[in-house]
């Protein structure tokens, strides 16, 4: 099968050195079929924490947040709809993933806490308060 990698002189030199194709020794550094956490940022506005995940193509069901004791997890669980199951791809790099990615936030509220998923970006607002936070499972709209 032909590498999805792009040509490279300097790659094709080393894809006989002892330890196989060099393609196969980085692959897991170069993967295109989401199984790379998604990008997160987390900014300190003041009186709360804004958190924004690019999630292209998530739809909110398959997203699930949660905060437990200051800790804000983020989970995908992105799966194929049946009426794509029926295609017949010739090449396919979309397909179903999952990733997770969590953020300490050490003084995080357990209560006003919003989401949000809107054109691929999931924004999360949590206020601060001095108190420990809780379990809290968050509802995304």
């Amino acid at each position: 099968m032909a590498s999805m990698i792009p040509y490279d002189r300097y790659a094709r030199a080393l894809s006989s050195w002892p330890f196989g194709s060099f393609d196969d020794f980085f692959a897991p550094l170069a993967t295109t079929d989401g199984d790379l956490a998604f990008k997160m940022n987390v900014e300190d506005a003041g009186d709360s924490y804004v958190v924004t995940a690019e999630l292209p193509g998530v739809k909110k069901e398959d997203v699930d947040v949660e905060l437990n004791e200051g800790r804000l997890s983020i989970s995908v669980d992105k799966k194929e709809s049946d009426e794509e199951k029926g295609k017949n791809y010739l090449h396919k790099e979309t397909s179903e993933w999952s990733a997770t990615r969590g953020v300490y936030l050490k003084d995080a509220a357990t209560t006003g806490i919003t989401g949000k998923l809107e054109g691929g970006v999931l924004t999360v607002n949590v206020p601060k308060q001095s108190e420990k936070a809780n379990v809290t499972k968050v509802s995304i709209d």
